[in-house]
């Protein structure tokens, strides 16, 4: 009997599959390009499938006719775009023409599917045109935020129609007319003895702006590259480390007085196995150097001179050593306890290191600030 209702189930799969594969339910709720490819395809499948048979030739009318429809409404409406949205329905027609070819089965139901070839390039090449119209005046407010529209809508004319007009050389002047140019000064330290770990920042930051792509309409420059280019800066940036402590030592002791009893103290054959407490003393010492640091950002405008954006980012770096050592009966410490008394002090790294160490979460904190504030641009 199980076996019999798994045939049933199954059965009713496979007739459901084939329903939703046919297109017919695509059809009901009115999606007839849909309907049109799931048809298709299952007459590619199943070429005597009764079902598809009967749904393609209806899909494809109904289909045809509403993109026909929608092509007549966009040509007369105000929308300044109607010539993408009259090539989007050309093109899906174009589509639906070459699902019908790709079967042998579909062209005997829908014979001659229609194409229009030239329509979709006539399409192209308006959408293009009014594009590069829209481009051309929003360059003439001579404005960044205008000129960064301009440049947008130039991309779009040169997506639609490559080759039409200038449009390669308009898409190039807007968007030199609308990138901000940023010159990044070096990182100052007031310190000639971290001048090398402050190379290490340096050489981060370094990287970072010259991999920066969050946003393509912000370049940013080294004083070098500006002046070898002999670029003009829309705003600069300056960073320095003024106030930052390096290794300040911190050693704090904690006393325990230990035992424990029940301690195997002598085995003789004259006494026995005899127990007692045994006792010691463990002094544990911990030790935490620390080191912090304030770099000061600052975004100018280059004309004005005026801040734009100001901030202090704060890293710190916290080395710690663990030892200790005791006196008395060490049978009274834990294993753990016993261990750490094995251990000595050990020397904390070199200053400049350190240095590189606090400033590693102020880059991070640095690169999240200059990505949030340049991507408005």
């Amino acid at each position: 009997m199980k076996t019999i209702s798994r045939l049933r189930y199954f059965l009713y799969l496979s007739i459901l599959i084939v329903g939703c594969t046919t297109g017919k339910k695509a059809l009901q709720k009115g999606n007839y390009d849909q309907s049109v490819f799931k048809s298709v395809d299952r007459l590619k499948s199943a070429p005597k499938n009764a079902e598809a048979m009967y749904v393609l030739p209806v899909a494809y009318d109904l289909a045809l006719k509403e993109h026909l429809r929608k092509i007549d409404e966009a040509k007369v409406s105000s929308d300044v775009l109607r010539w993408e949205t009259i090539l989007s329905h050309y093109q899906k027609i174009n589509q639906l023409s070459d699902e019908v070819n790709s079967s042998p089965v579909a062209l005997t139901l829908v014979k001659n599917p229609q194409k229009y070839i030239n329509e979709v390039e006539d399409s192209k090449y308006k959408a293009a045109e009014v594009r590069y119209t829209l481009g051309v005046n929003q360059m003439s407010e001579n404005n960044r935020v205008s000129a960064k529209s301009a440049y947008y809508n130039f991309e779009k004319a040169q997506y639609f129609y490559p080759t039409y007009k200038d449009v390669k050389n308009k898409m190039d002047d807007a968007y030199w007319a609308a990138v901000v140019k940023v010159v990044v000064q070096p990182v100052k330290v007031n310190s000639s003895y971290y001048q090398l770990s402050n190379q290490y920042f340096q050489d981060q930051v370094s990287e970072f702006m010259r991999s920066y792509q969050t946003n393509r309409f912000v370049i940013f420059y080294s004083e070098q590259q500006a002046n070898a280019q002999k670029i003009t800066p829309d705003q600069v940036l300056r960073m320095s480390f003024d106030d930052f402590i390096v290794g300040q030592t911190y050693v704090k002791e904690r006393v325990e007085k230990l035992k424990k009893d029940s301690v195997l103290i002598s085995d003789s054959r004259a006494n026995g196995k005899v127990y007692g407490t045994v006792r010691a003393t463990l002094s544990v010492f911990d030790k935490q150097v620390s080191s912090s640091g304030l770099l000061a950002m600052t975004i100018f405008d280059y004309q004005t001179n005026k801040i734009i954006r100001q901030q202090r980012l704060p890293g710190t770096y916290l080395w710690q050593d663990s030892w200790a050592s005791y006196k008395g009966d060490e049978r009274a410490l834990s294993k753990q306890q016993l261990q750490m008394t094995k251990r000595r002090e050990l020397l904390p790294p070199a200053p400049a290191a350190l240095f590189v160490e606090f400033t590693k979460p102020i880059y991070a904190q640095l690169v999240d600030e200059i990505s949030y504030f340049y991507n408005k641009y």
